[in-house]
Parts: C-alpha cells; sequence; structure tokens
C-alpha cells in the first residue's frame, strides 16, 4: 500500500498503530514537503475535522514528514490562517553595515604604512588625512572611535590584507645547539 492510498482516517489510524504496512518515500525539498502536507490537510478537510481527528492527521504528518510536532503545528496553523503552506524566506539582518569592506582596506594599508600603531595614533592619523591632505575616502575612518580600530582588525577583511607569509629560515647556530644538546645528555642508570 502507498500513502495516496490512505484515504480515509480509519486507514492512517491503522497506519499509526503499525498494523498498515505502507511504502512511502519522503519528499527532498522542504517545498514538496510543504505542498504534501497542504494537499493531507485539504484532502481530510481539517477545518472540518473534531479535536480527536485532528490529532490523528498531526501524527501522521509528523510520522511521514519527520517534522518535530511544534513545527507541523505551525505549518497547520499557517494553513488555518490562509489556507495555504508556503515556504517563508529568512529574514536577514536589519542592521546596515557603518564600515565598508574598503573602509578595513584602508585601515589595513594605514597599519602597514605605520607600523600598526594604537588606536588612538591610528584615529588621529585618519583625521589627519581627511582633514589636512583632503582624502574623501578616510571620512568614515576619521570619525570612528579609537577603540573600534580593534574590532575592524579582527574582520576577515582585515586578516587577509595583512597575512603575510614567510618561508622558515634554516639557521646552522640552532642546528648547532640541538645536536650538542642531544649528545651531552645525562644518561639514566
Amino acid at each position: 500500500m502507498k500513502l495516496e492510498q490512505l484515504n480515509t482516517l480509519d486507514a492512517i489510524s491503522q497506519f499509526l498503530q503499525g498494523m498498515q504496512a505502507v511504502a512511502f518515500s519522503v519528499a527532498t525539498t522542504k517545498q514538496e514537503r510543504y505542498c504534501w502536507i497542504q494537499g493531507v490537510l485539504v484532502k481530510h478537510q481539517y477545518m472540518l475535522l473534531g479535536k480527536a481527528d485532528r490529532g490523528i492527521v498531526t501524527r501522521y504528518l509528523i510520522k511521514v514528514t519527520g517534522y518535530s510536532l511544534a513545527q507541523t503545528k505551525r505549518l497547520i496553523q499557517q494553513y488555518v490562517q490562509t489556507g495555504t503552506v508556503s515556504v517563508k524566506l529568512a529574514h536577514r539582518n536589519g542592521f546596515k553595515r557603518a564600515y565598508t569592506d574598503a573602509d578595513i582596506r584602508l585601515l589595513a594599508s594605514m597599519d602597514e604604512r605605520h607600523g600598526q600603531p594604537s588606536g588612538p595614533v591610528l584615529k588621529k592619523l585618519c583625521e589627519r588625512a581627511y582633514k589636512r591632505f583632503d582624502q574623501t575616502q578616510y571620512q568614515r575612518l576619521a570619525n570612528i572611535s579609537a577603540s573600534h580600530f580593534y574590532n575592524l582588525r579582527q574582520s576577515k577583511t582585515y586578516q587577509r590584507q595583512r597575512c603575510t607569509l614567510s618561508k622558515t629560515r634554516f639557521n646552522k647556530a640552532t642546528r648547532i645547539s640541538v645536536k650538542a644538546s642531544t649528545t651531552s645528555m645525562p644518561s639514566m642508570r
């Protein structure tokens, strides 16, 4: 028997009790699962069912979809309110970034030129670049607090900009001292 053949609430109840063997596969995408849930709710006229029968349909949806009780109830509530079960898009963070990647690259280049000075010194350098030398790209950095420079230095953009890799240098003196220390070890008796 297949899921489509479970047309009555008695058949669904037997399926939930394990008395009815049913072959089914779970839909792969969220959109397909939501459409299937909506189809089941429409097929069994969920809004007209009594409390006990609604519980049977809810347990059936949980078992087949693998969703939690809370998620299934949210989807059913959405169906009751709107008549459909649809995927809602995720909401993005509403905060706008004050400092762009270009600002962070400017900070990294300023740090590189001046040997990564402290926050207050860097603030004065950015203010001077903007006010005295009319470099408009430093406008936002000129108004930043000195402590916030340390936060920007932790960003991925800054880390990528300032990353320098160098090969390990071979040192003969280190090799000789290591060799001498291993040969002059006292023996354990």
